[in-house]
C-alpha cells in the first residue's frame, strides 16, 4: 500500500496542476507503478534463495573440509600407521592401503634390481643399416653364457630395406615388449640404445636373419652387425647388466625382480634406492594411539562446528532451510551418528561406535566428549581404538567422507549438494522473469511516452488557439473603450 501511495503522489506531482504536464515523467510513472509490485515480489523470492543457496553451500562445504583434513590425518598425519626408515637412502617405505603395520624390522640392501642396457656398433644417421628380421629372446646372461627363459616367447621384428638406425628403433618399440629403444648420437656416429626391464631375467640377445647376409670373406654386414650374445665376446656393448635386488630384511635373504616390493612385510611396501651392506637400517611404525585423544577433541569440535550452522540453518522460526530436504537429512544423519556401527568387521568386544569412544548426542543436536570413556576404551583395546583411525572402508574417516561425498551429489534432492542445484535454477528462473518484467516495463513505458506526446501535441495546439482568441478578444474590448 505504501508503494502504490509513492507512485501516486508522484503521479500527480508529474501532472503539475495549473502549469502543464510532464509526459515523459508520467509515462515512467505510470509504468513502474503497474510494475513495481511484482517485481518487488520476485526480487524478494531472489534474496531468499540466494541466502539459502549460500547456507547449503557453506554446510556442504564445512562437510567436505572435515573429511579432506581428517583423510590427511589418517593417511599421512599424526594417526597415520606409515612406517618410517632410518636411512632415507636406502629405501622409500609406505604402507598399502588398508594394512598396518607395528614394531620394527632390519633391512640390509646389498644390491638394486636393474635392467640390461645394450649398444649397437656406430652407424651415421641416415645410413641404411640393413633389411630383414630381428629377433629378440629373453632370460639370464652370465659371464658368457646367456639362459632362455622359456616363459617369455621370443620376439621378431621385420625390419624393411633402407631402414636406418631410427627406423629400427620405431619398429622395436612398436612391438610393445618389455625392450625399448631409441638412438643416442655420440659425436663420433649413431648408436642404437636397448633397454630392457629390471630383473634377471628378462636379459636379452639380439639374432638377425639378413636378406642379404655376408659371407666367409666380407664378413658379417648389415642387420648382422647388431647382434649381440654374451659368447660372442663383445662385452664393451653390455653397459649395464640385468640382475635382482637382493636384501635382507629381519635376518632374512630375499631377491626381487623390481625394487618395488609390495608387502615385504605386515604393513610395508618397499621401493629401494641404495645399499647399505654391513649397516641395516631400521623401519619402525609410529603410534597413533598416542593422537587419538586429541584427534578426538578435534573431531568433535569439528562436527560441532558443523552442527551448530545446521541448527540455526533449520531452525523452524529463522532459518532458511527450515523446510529443506538436503539440512534435514543431515540434522537425521548426525543424530544417529553416535550409534551408527562404522566397525562392523571388528571382532566381538572391540568397540565399533563413536559412543563407545565417548561421543554423545545432546539434545540440542550437538556433541560432546566423554574422555573417560575414551580413556577407559584406549586402556582396554588400544588395538581395535586405533584400528578406527584408518584410510579404509571402515571407521571414522569413512564415515565422514561418505557423509561429505553423499551430500556432494548434485543429482540427489536429499542432499545439500541437490539443494543448491535445485535454488539455483530457481533462481536463474527468477533472473530470467525479473528480465522479462523490465522489458515489459520498457515496452510499456515508451507507448505511453508515443501516445502522451500526441496528446500533448494536441493540447498545446488547443492552447495555441486559446491564447489567440484570447489576444483577440481583449483586442475587440480595447477598441471598444
Amino acid at each position: 500500500m505504501e508503494t502504490t501511495r509513492t507512485s501516486g503522489s508522484s503521479i500527480a506531482n508529474s501532472l503539475g496542476i495549473g502549469s502543464g504536464v510532464d509526459m515523459v515523467s508520467l509515462a515512467e510513472e505510470l509504468a513502474r507503478a503497474q510494475f513495481e509490485p511484482r517485481q518487488q515480489r520476485l526480487e524478494s523470492k531472489s534474496e531468499v534463495l540466494e541466502r539459502q543457496i549460500s547456507t547449503a553451500s557453506t554446510l556442504r562445504n564445512l562437510l567436505s573440509s572435515f573429511a579432506s583434513a581428517l583423510g590427511d590425518r589418517v593417511r599421512t598425519g599424526d594417526l597415520s600407521a606409515q612406517p618410517s626408515i632410518a636411512n632415507a637412502s636406502v629405501a622409500r617405505v609406505s604402507a598399502p592401503i588398508g594394512t598396518s603395520g607395528k614394531g620394527t624390522h632390519s633391512l640390509e640392501v646389498s644390491k638394486l634390481a636393474q635392467s640390461q642396457t645394450l649398444l649397437t656398433p656406430s652407424y651415421g644417421a641416415s645410413d641404411a643399416v640393413g633389411s630383414g628380421t630381428l629377433t629378440l629372446r629373453f632370460g639370464t646372461v652370465a659371464g658368457t653364457s646367456f639362459t632362455e627363459d622359456t616363459g617369455q616367447a621370443a620376439v621378431d621384428i621385420e625390419i624393411p630395406a633402407g631402414s636406418t638406425l631410427a627406423d629400427i628403433a620405431r619398429a622395436i618399440n612398436a612391438k610393445g615388449t618389455s625392450v625399448s629403444a631409441y638412438v643416442a648420437d655420440t659425436g663420433s656416429g649413431s648408436r642404437l640404445v636397448l633397454q630392457g626391464a629390471e630383473g634377471a631375467k628378462n636379459g636379452f640377445v639380439i639374432e638377425s636373419t639378413e636378406d642379404n647376409p655376408g659371407n666367409i670373406l666380407t664378413g658379417p654386414q648389415g642387420l648382422e652387425l647388431l647382434d649381440w650374445r654374451p659368447q660372442d665376446g663383445d662385452a664393451a656393448r653390455l653397459t649395464s647388466r640385468a640382475q635382482d635386488a637382493e636384501f635382507t630384511l629381519d635376518g632374512v635373504a630375499r631377491t626381487s625382480p623390481t625394487n618395488r616390493i609390495e608387502n615385504a612385510a605386515p604393513g610395508v611396501s618397499l621401493e629401494l634406492t641404495g645399499t647399505n651392506i654391513g649397516t641395516p637400517t631400521t623401519i619402525a611404525f609410529g603410534n597413533p594411539k598416542q593422537a587419538v585423544s586429541s584427534a578426538m577433541t578435534d573431531i568433535v569440535g569439528a562436527l560441532n562446528e558443523i552442527a551448530g550452522e545446521l541448527n540455526a540453518a533449520t531452525d523452524a522460526l529463522t532459518g532458511d532451510l527450515s523446510r529443506d530436504y538436503g539440512a534435514r537429512a543431515l540434522r537425521r544423519e548426525f543424530s544417529a551418528l553416535g550409534s551408527k556401527i562404522i566397525m562392523p568387521n571388528a571382532p566381538e568386544g572391540s568397540p565399533r561406535t563413536l559412543a563407545e569412544l565417548g561421543v554423545g548426542i545432546q539434545r540440542d543436536g550437538t556433541f560432546k566428549l566423554d574422555s573417560a570413556q575414551l580413556e577407559r576404551a584406549l586402556a582396554e583395546d588400544p588395538e581395535a581404538v586405533a584400528a578406527m583411525f584408518t584410510p579404509g572402508i571402515n571407521g571414522i574417516f569413512a564415515t565422514i567422507d561418505r557423509i561429505a561425498r553423499n551430500n556432494a551429489i548434485s543429482t540427489d534432492p536429499g542432499s545439500l549438494a541437490g539443494s543448491v542445484a535445485r535454488y539455483t535454477n530457481l533462481s536463474e528462473d527468477i533472473s530470467e522473469n525479473l528480465a522479462e518484467l523490465a522489458e515489459k516495463q520498457e515496452a510499456l513505458r515508451a507507448d505511453m511516452v508515443a501516445r502522451f506526446s500526441k496528446s500533448d501535441a494536441r493540447v498545446a495546439a488547443s492552447q495555441s488557439t486559446l491564447d489567440f482568441l484570447k489576444s483577440q478578444i481583449d483586442v475587440w474590448n480595447a477598441q471598444r473603450n
